[in-house]
C-alpha cells in the first residue's frame, strides 16, 4: 500500500490493515517527525516513511502499488507544489497497480452560505486563509468531487463509487482554526494589522464556541470518498 499524503490519522488506519508492506509519504519534515513518533512502534522492517515532494519527477518513479490512498492529498498539495493537482492525478495513475482511494473536502470558503452554521465555518475558513497568506504561507486549496472524477477518468481510472458524508464541526475544529490564525500573526509584517486580527480572532472564537454551546455542532459541507480502479 501507498499512503501518498500521509498524516497520523491516515497512517494509523493504514497500519492496521492486513498488508504485506506500506509506504507513507509526507512533504513536511515536521509532519514526518510527528508521524514517526506516533507510528514507529507499529512499523515493520518492510514499511517505509518518507519525506518527498511529488513535484519531483524521479521521486518513487519506479514504484507501483496494489492500493494507493490519497487522504486529503489534493487539497494539501497546493501548500507544497502549487497548481500541481492535475499532474498529481497523473502521478497517482503511475503509482497505482489496482485500486485508488481518494478522500477530499468539498470547498467551503467560496460563496457565503445562507445558514448560520455555514456562515461561521465560512468565516473561520476565510480568516484562516487570510492570516496564512499575510504571513507568507500557502493555504490549502480544496477541489470538488466533480473535478476529481473528471481528472480520474482522463487519467485512465474507472470510478467505482463516490460517496459524500456531511461534516459536523465542534469545539475542537473552532479552536484549531483560531489557533492556526494566531500562529500566523507573528509573521505578518504590519503589526497594527496583526493586532486587529488578534482581536477579530478572539471575537470569532467566542462567537463560534457560544453558538455551538447553545445549538450543538455546526453542520456544513461534506467530505467525499472516491474509489477507482486502473482501467485494464
Amino acid at each position: 500500500m501507498l499512503d501518498a499524503g500521509s498524516g497520523v490519522n491516515s497512517l494509523t488506519w493504514v497500519s492496521r490493515l492486513p498488508s504485506t508492506s506500506w509506504t507513507a509519504v509526507t512533504a513536511s519534515v515536521r509532519h514526518y517527525q510527528q508521524i514517526y513518533k506516533s507510528l514507529q512502534p507499529r512499523m515493520r522492517e518492510q514499511d517505509q516513511l518518507l519525506v518527498g515532494n511529488w513535484e519531483e519527477s524521479d521521486f518513487l518513479s519506479k514504484n507501483c502499488y496494489d492500493t494507493v490512498v490519497a487522504d486529503y492529498l489534493l487539497g494539501a498539495v497546493d501548500g507544497f507544489a502549487p497548481y500541481f493537482q492535475e499532474n498529481m492525478v497523473r502521478r497517482l495513475k503511475q503509482l497505482t497497480k489496482r485500486n485508488l482511494y481518494i478522500v477530499g473536502l468539498e470547498p467551503y470558503v467560496l460563496a457565503k452560505p445562507n445558514k448560520d452554521a455555514g456562515k461561521i465555518i465560512w468565516e473561520l475558513g476565510r480568516l484562516r486563509d487570510a492570516c496564512l497568506l499575510l504571513a507568507g504561507d500557502h493555504p490549502y486549496r480544496e477541489y470538488p468531487a466533480h473535478w476529481v472524477l473528471s481528472q480520474l477518468k482522463n487519467a485512465g481510472f474507472e470510478v467505482k463509487t463516490c460517496d459524500h458524508f456531511p461534516i459536523y464541526y465542534g469545539e475542537r475544529f473552532i479552536n484549531s482554526q483560531c489557533d492556526m490564525c494566531l500562529f500566523a500573526l507573528p509573521y505578518i509584517q504590519n503589526r497594527d494589522l496583526a493586532g486587529e486580527l488578534k482581536n477579530h480572532i478572539a471575537k470569532l472564537r467566542h462567537f463560534a464556541l457560544s453558538w455551538v454551546k447553545a445549538n450543538g455542532r455546526l453542520c456544513h459541507g461534506a467530505d467525499y470518498v472516491i474509489a477507482a480502479e486502473v482501467v485494464a
